[in-house]
């Protein structure tokens, strides 16, 4: 079975859709991977903090996660418009735009819903920066139901974007994005929060 996918997938994907897939994923890379190390370095060494002062170096980290995260964004929405029409499931086209339509509003509803409730500093993970001024444990908006709301339900908009070009690799891509920022949670914010927590 799944060399049959990869070769259906091969049929209608040309050279130009291989090359924008690899350049989402490695969008997405750089993302987990520049935010991810940075963090962990503040959070072991206090290295930025140090250098910069807590102000500043979480200024400049915001800037440049905020670059990574917004082009990662932009390599996605890219892929899924120059490989649409690459999925053709056994619904009408209609039908596929109304169910793409309605994840992408609760997963972005969600996503802006959780990152009001936070706060555009704690957004950009500021309590690495200046845990001092970290609030505790959220039970407020989305918080009250799921515990990572960012992560989970505000990944949504990502598998209706794909549903709605019907796109195939983005319907990958989105697997591949969410996998990707549970595992950057898991390894970099949880060990974090956990022990920001217990010092409180």
């Amino acid at each position: 079975m799944p060399g049959v996918l990869r070769s259906s997938i091969l049929r209608v994907v040309t050279s130009l859709q291989i090359a924008v897939v690899i350049y989402a994923v490695l969008s997405r890379l750089t993302y987990v991977l520049v935010v991810g190390i940075s963090l962990r370095r503040e959070d072991r060494t206090g290295v930025y903090t140090r250098l910069h002062g807590r102000v500043e170096a979480f200024r400049r980290f915001r800037r440049t996660a905020s670059i990574v995260m917004h082009h990662d964004a932009f390599a996605f929405v890219l892929l899924c418009l120059v490989t649409r029409n690459t999925w053709h499931p056994p619904l009408a086209w209609g039908l596929t735009l109304a169910a793409g339509a309605v994840l992408a509003l609760i997963g972005l509803g969600t996503k802006l819903w959780a990152a009001r409730t936070l706060g555009g500093d704690a957004y950009y993970w500021h309590n690495f920066f200046d845990p001092d001024e970290a609030i505790g444990p959220v039970s407020s908006g989305p918080y009250r139901f799921i515990s990572n709301p960012m992560y989970t339900i505000g990944y949504l908009q990502t598998y209706g974007l794909a549903l709605i070009t019907r796109s195939l690799p983005g319907l990958i891509a989105s697997a591949f994005a969410q996998a990707a920022i549970l595992v950057f949670h898991r390894v970099v914010e949880k060990p974090h929060f956990q022990r920001l927590h217990r010092q409180q």
